[in-house]
């Protein structure tokens, strides 16, 4: 998942677009997870960068294919910072 950051490449520069990407296990005390083990979060320059990788970027496309069937169930949230 984090190598997508450095292979995910912009359709018209040819270059990473991603602009920041993180995540882990769990390691939360409060027992809140709902089951949920890891938890990633990727950040992105525009939201057509953010629609680009979630419709259209091959790799991204490749990953999901290959490791969805791996997971059991997974969420996301999009969301813009200091919008609340």
């Amino acid at each position: 998942m984090l190598s997508l950051r450095d292979t995910c490449l912009h359709p018209t520069s040819n270059k990473p677009y991603i602009v920041s990407s993180s995540g882990g296990v769990d390691n939360s005390p409060e027992g809140a997870q709902g089951g949920f083990t890891h938890g990633f979060v990727v950040e992105f320059a525009s939201k057509g960068d953010r629609d680009y990788y979630v419709a259209h970027d091959p790799v991204h496309q490749a990953f999901v294919k290959k490791n969805g069937p791996r997971f059991d169930d997974v969420r996301v949230i999009d969301y813009e910072k200091g919008v609340y």
